[in-house]
């Protein structure tokens, strides 16, 4: 099939999976009007993270406002987002949510992409902040980053871009070899049973809050959020403008106090490729529908159109992203 004409499986089991396929050969074999939709393929994260419901939400306006183009768009669950900008890169994706680390580092050729340039990545929005969240242990004796020295640390699997995220952290704090933490690679749920097991000393995740992943990791055992600051931290914010400062509120999660941490943005990107009419339309759906968009998760509350446009945008804006923008008077 045609970029942007495959059947996007997601979350569906294989016997599922084989059943949209046969019915989509099928259909494609009647001469009908379906012949010539296109089916957009939105790459997000995990079903209990901030990306999936978010996809889904700006699928559903996109579908429900993007008359008379047809065009359909859909969600699909993925490990994150160096996986999902893998796959936007090879014409797997249509449309991707990533951090904004790592749409830098594929723009430019850094990180996981070394070498490996992507200059028709496209900005779309520029959506919520992800902050480091360190869930450690009470008894670990962790109570700030180098703490964690010698330490059991969970990161995250592979194709997330939290892994990609620790390993700037970890470079920027300066450690040695023989002091650096044991790392693992284990999904968050898998990841705080070992926590609350004993077999891992803490949890790194990169999340929006507030966040359900890290509500459950307070409330499953005797656990703690870190505070992430310092030095290191101020001049890795300073040194790499998609990263930035921030902190963790407190109640969020009835903590005593806010707590410093620093991250990235979550971004929705494309390519060039892209057609300007759906790249149009979809941050139109987006922009005239902010309020539907909030509402798709406590993240995503404190939104605007003026910071989805500016906002840790590491990659050109999208010519039909830029349009939707201009309609709305945010560019000269």
């Amino acid at each position: 099939m045609r970029r942007g004409q495959r059947v996007a499986c997601g979350l569906a089991g294989a016997a599922a999976c084989a059943l949209l396929v046969i019915g989509a050969l099928t259909a494609s074999a009647r001469p009908s009007a379906a012949q010539d939709m296109t089916y957009l393929s939105l790459g997000t994260g995990a079903v209990n993270g901030v990306y999936f419901p978010a996809g889904r939400a700006i699928c559903r306006l996109f579908n429900r406002t993007a008359a008379p183009l047809t065009a359909r768009c859909g969600v699909e669950s993925t490990p994150g987002s160096v996986y999902n900008m893998t796959k936007l890169r090879q014409s797997e994706l249509e449309f991707a949510m990533v951090q904004s680390d790592t749409a830098s580092d594929a723009f430019a050729g850094r990180g996981p992409f070394a070498g490996r340039p992507e200059p028709s990545l496209r900005s779309v929005a520029s959506l919520h902040p992800e902050l480091i969240t360190i869930v450690a242990r009470a008894g670990s004796g962790i109570g700030s980053l180098d703490d964690l020295r010698l330490k059991r640390l969970n990161t995250g699997v592979l194709g997330s871009g939290s892994r990609t995220t620790w390993s700037a952290l970890e470079d920027a704090a300066g450690w040695s070899v023989v002091d650096r933490p044991v790392l693992s690679e284990l999904k968050p749920d898998v990841a705080l049973t070992a926590l609350c097991n004993d077999q891992l000393d803490a949890v790194l995740l990169l999340v929006g809050h507030p966040s359900a992943v890290v509500r459950r990791s307070l409330d499953a055992c005797d656990t703690r959020i870190v505070p992430v600051a310092g030095a290191a931290i101020d001049r890795l914010a300073a040194a790499v403008p998609h990263f930035q400062t921030g902190t963790i509120p407190a109640t969020a999660y009835g903590l005593p106090a806010e707590l410093p941490s620093f991250g990235v943005r979550a971004v929705l990107v494309t390519t060039a490729g892209m057609g300007d009419d759906i790249v149009y339309a979809m941050t139109r759906a987006i922009l005239r529908n902010i309020d539907d968009l909030r509402h798709s998760h406590p993240a995503l509350a404190g939104l605007t159109p003026q910071q989805m446009m500016k906002d840790a945008i590491v990659a050109p804006l999208h010519p039909g992203a830029l349009r939707a923008y201009r309609e709305l008077g945010l560019t000269n």
